[in-house]
């Protein structure tokens, strides 16, 4: 209906006869098709070649960019998990064996470094989401632009990007979140661990001194104003192997 297929045949001898005796113009040529009965051979692509066409897709050159991009970090993060580094690397080397065959933007590749970097940023020194913010939108822009084609079928698919980036965002702001939580915790462990903890007066304590039962430790004590021996006590500071206490009730 289109007027774009000239013919249609069942085979490749099929098609080989129906063609014979036509003519084509080869630059401004016009030229006579002898084509009825001459051999056919058949070319397979190798190894290397098969591999190419599945990474060449675009949707698959970015995924293990992404991967590749991911597992590096993971790798920097925890030195000696191996694992990590070593799917990444091979990951990036996929995507860039993929990129040669791709008309690459680079403009978009290092946004999309840029956007990594800054989620790990916003990770390391917990700047309240205002680097996740940024490495997301430097990440969406750079996926779009990542290839440059006209033709939207050899671009990244919205429908491949949104899930990574949703998925970043979310692997990142958790990441964020537990930082913050981490920096604003009061530490469980060591002197500062020990401010707030309840315990029991061995002895009567006194501003010179006495004896405090505290996390499964006897420690010396001192406080503002005199407290029983048998009474509930509250770490106030700890000054180096002593505790500055206040009185609970008593037992």
């Amino acid at each position: 209906k289109k007027k774009v297929i000239d013919l249609i045949a069942p085979s490749v001898p099929a098609l080989l006869e129906a063609i014979d005796g036509r003519s084509v113009t080869v630059g401004e040529e016009a030229v006579k098709l002898k084509t009825k009965g001459i051999p056919t051979e058949e070319f397979r692509m190798n190894w290397r070649d098969e591999i190419l066409g599945v990474i060449a897709n675009p949707n698959i050159a970015y995924l293990l960019f992404m991967a590749g991009l991911l597992g590096i970090y993971f790798e920097l993060a925890n030195p000696g998990a191996v694992l990590p580094g070593v799917v990444g690397a091979i990951s990036l080397i996929l995507a860039f064996f993929a990129f040669q065959t791709l008309s690459v933007n680079f403009a978009g590749i290092l946004l999309i470094v840029l956007g990594i970097v800054l989620l790990i940023l916003d990770v390391k020194a917990a700047t309240h989401g205002i680097l996740t913010t940024g490495g997301l939108i430097a990440m969406f822009i750079g996926s779009l632009m990542l290839f440059d084609y006209g033709n939207p079928a050899m671009r990244v698919s919205l429908q491949v990007i949104i899930p990574v980036v949703l998925a970043m965002a979310i692997f990142f702001i958790i990441g964020t979140w537990l930082s913050i939580r981490a920096l604003t915790r009061r530490p469980a462990s060591g002197a500062a661990g020990l401010v707030g903890e309840k315990g029991d007066a061995r002895t009567g304590i006194t501003p010179e001194g006495g004896s405090a039962f505290v996390a499964g430790t006897h420690w010396n004590a001192v406080s503002e104003a005199p407290i029983a021996a048998g009474s509930k006590i509250t770490v106030k500071s700890v000054e180096g192997m002593t505790l500055k206490v206040a009185e609970g009730k008593k037992q």
